[in-house]
């Protein structure tokens, strides 16, 4: 007779409960490549964003030292390691700076999306009607327009275009909040349609649950679980949209705060010119954090894709696993128990039938 011990599935480890370290354990391969470098790359930005007022060497609004004036447009120096730019501001303490501005305003409209959209959403696909079909219209109506055209004309009518550090960060956080509404909303109202209809939410209605309990204790704690993924991947749109922003003039004052989609917008006259450094260190620098979130949101849907785990636990299961082929008709080169489970003499043709020797 088992013990109900022995039916137990084993408990996990505290460490491959840490969300990071878990998917880390989980990747493999290229897999494991790409998501090591992408969190590398996020946590530098997160790092420099935290430590910028003690890792730049000077502010981003400051044009002058006790030797005097910067200068402008001055190329590389042991002064100025980035040089500085067409105002006389010094580039690197401008990009580093910069790195606080964008995660500012990440956090402001990510979490702004995420209320809005997720309240939004847990109503839409939980009482549906009318109030459902009125959400759906509007959210497709927002998510058809260019999502940087929605925000200039959600940053011109919040603050006329041009703002001082909170204003503008709040009224750029606004704007991205208006463009991400719709992704959360979608998300999680096809998850509270899918879930309302499971026999746990008939069970806690016939039990006299009241709705919102329902909705916040049942519909909404599994609904949730793709947030993480859209989280990462709208971080990246973000910072594309901030820069876009202050690419074409409706960014924050550059005596306010350093962005570096502004600073961009400036060094375009100096590329004609032969003057590279200050647009390339700006640029350079949004490439790379782009490229770490995104790398650490694909890294992370490709971990949640049921199917790969599937194909994970069936590895593990089997223990030594040759390679195989899904397609009909492919290769097996292994038995149902792995290379161990194959007897002397068996083997198997193309369709996968054992064929005895």
């Amino acid at each position: 007779m088992t013990t109900d011990t022995t039916l137990r599935p084993p408990k996990r480890l505290l460490r491959d409960r840490i969300p990071v370290v878990h998917q880390l354990r989980q990747s493999v391969g290229l897999q494991r490549g790409m998501l090591i470098a992408g969190l590398v790359l996020t946590g530098g930005f997160i790092f420099i964003a935290v430590f910028a007022p003690v890792i730049a060497p000077y502010g981003f609004a400051q044009l002058r030292d006790a030797d005097g004036p910067f200068g402008s447009q001055q190329p590389p120096s042991a002064e100025h390691l980035f040089g500085t730019t067409v105002g006389g501001y010094d580039v690197l303490s401008r990009v580093l700076w910069g790195a606080q501005t964008a995660i500012l305003v990440i956090i402001v409209a990510v979490i702004l999306s995420i209320f809005a959209g997720v309240l939004l959403g847990l109503v839409s696909g939980y009482f549906g009607g009318w109030l459902d079909r009125v959400l759906v219209v509007v959210c497709d109506a927002i998510y058809a327009f260019p999502s940087l055209l929605l925000a200039i004309v959600v940053s011109i009518a919040i603050s006329g275009g041009r703002s001082d550090l909170w204003a503008g960060v709040l009224s750029a956080s606004i704007a991205i909040t208006v463009v991400f509404i719709p992704q959360y909303f979608r998300v999680i109202r096809a998850e509270a349609v899918r879930i309302k209809a499971e026999a746990f939410v008939e069970s806690a209605k016939v039990l006299g649950a009241s709705n919102s309990r329902i909705m916040f204790r049942h519909v909404l704690r599994n609904s949730t679980r793709t947030l993480p993924l859209i989280f990462t991947l709208n971080a990246s749109e973000a910072i594309l949209t901030l820069a876009g922003l202050g690419f074409i003039g409706f960014g924050i004052e550059p005596t306010a705060a350093a962005e570096w989609g502004y600073d961009l917008q400036k060094a375009l006259s100096d590329v004609t010119s032969g003057i590279w450094w200050t647009a390339l260190y700006p640029g350079l620098a949004i490439v790379l954090v782009v490229l770490g979130i995104t790398l650490v949101g694909e890294s992370l849907n490709d971990l949640a894709d049921p199917r790969l785990r599937g194909r994970r636990r069936v590895a593990q299961a089997a223990g030594e696993v040759a390679e195989t082929s899904v397609v009909p008709g492919g290769t097996l080169t292994a038995g149902p128990g792995g290379l161990d489970g194959l007897e002397d003499g068996e083997t198997f043709d193309e369709h996968g039938i054992e064929v005895k020797r």
